[in-house]
């Protein structure tokens, strides 16, 4: 999602509230919390979840794996369920002509470090730079080029762009800031 003008160009980014996030962290929870259960009524020999006698499962080592799988899916869970809740990875890029300026801001982890904010000097842009990978794991992502500062990526590497999307954003987002366009 992004807004225009003839001198300003804001691009919005999506955080960790995606319905995929909302998704695996739910999964994860249920699936974490069913593998405590069978581990805690294999320990306590009482049925909690009626698929499963707990006379079938013996404690050790069965109900010790399950339980260790349980407890450790429900930290992962949490973690996945407090990057939602802090939408970490969110924020914009605002690109202004007029004076000269480029901001990004991302929210991150709670912390001194919870807001993300780069600033940068138009002037200082050497281009926008495009890195492509096919394959299994395809990679398509976009970089802006900072004099002294080294690439700093626009996008979140877990979208799916196609090929001719990215080069579309990268070529508009050039024409705008009026610099080249390197592939990679």
């Amino acid at each position: 999602m992004s807004w225009r003008s003839e001198s300003i160009w804001i691009e919005f980014i999506t955080g960790s509230r995606k319905t995929s996030n909302f998704c695996w962290a739910f999964i994860l929870f249920l699936g974490s919390l069913g593998f405590l259960l069978v581990g805690t009524s294999s320990y306590l020999g009482k049925n909690f979840i009626s698929l499963f006698a707990s006379q079938e499962i013996v404690f050790f080592p069965q109900g010790i794996v399950m339980s260790f799988y349980g407890i450790a899916g429900l930290f992962i869970s949490c973690y996945l369920w407090c990057t939602i809740l802090w939408n970490v990875g969110s924020g914009y890029d605002l690109f202004d002509r007029k004076e000269g300026i480029v901001r990004i801001f991302r929210w991150g982890f709670p912390g001194k470090s919870r807001r993300i904010f780069l600033r940068f000097l138009m002037k200082d842009i050497q281009s926008i730079r495009i890195e492509v990978k096919e394959g299994v794991s395809a990679r398509r992502v976009l970089y802006m080029e900072i004099r002294g500062q080294g690439a700093i990526p626009l996008i979140r590497t877990d979208e799916n762009f196609t090929t001719r999307e990215i080069e579309q954003k990268a070529a508009e987002l050039a024409y705008f800031l009026r610099v080249p366009i390197e592939v990679f």
